[in-house]
């Protein structure tokens, strides 16, 4: 299996077990947010797809990184993801504001982009 090839799986993987945690991590930072609903408008099989999707995405871009940076591919991978998570937080705010500025609502998104990240580091 090439490299960028076993990135996209490994990416697809990595946000599969996100969504499948969810229901966990829910209750843990209790916070009700679910990306996989919000990607899939309520529907978490269609949510599911899409953000398996993203995931193939994410290490695909994650190959081209690792080719040109001179980091260990598992710090590169988690800071890729936690990298995303900062740079696209604001937009939490079109999906609710309340959820913006909710501490509960960054930890838990922090915690998913570190937990995809990982994965990702360790499968590609």
């Amino acid at each position: 299996m090439s490299p960028r090839v076993r990135a996209a799986a490994a990416g697809a993987v990595a946000a599969t077990v996100w969504g499948l945690q969810e229901r966990f991590d829910r209750r843990v930072f209790s916070c009700d947010f679910s990306d996989v609903e919000l990607l899939g408008r309520g529907r978490r099989s269609v949510g599911y797809v899409v953000h398996t999707a993203n995931g193939a995405v994410f290490g695909l871009a994650f190959d081209a990184v690792r080719q040109r940076v001179d980091l260990e591919q598992q710090r590169l991978a988690l800071a890729l993801a936690l990298a995303e998570h900062i740079a696209l937080w604001p937009l939490m705010g079109v999906v609710d504001r309340a959820l913006l500025t909710s501490p509960r609502a960054f930890a838990l998104e922090t915690w998913r982009h570190a937990l995809f990240g990982l994965v990702l580091g360790r499968l590609a």
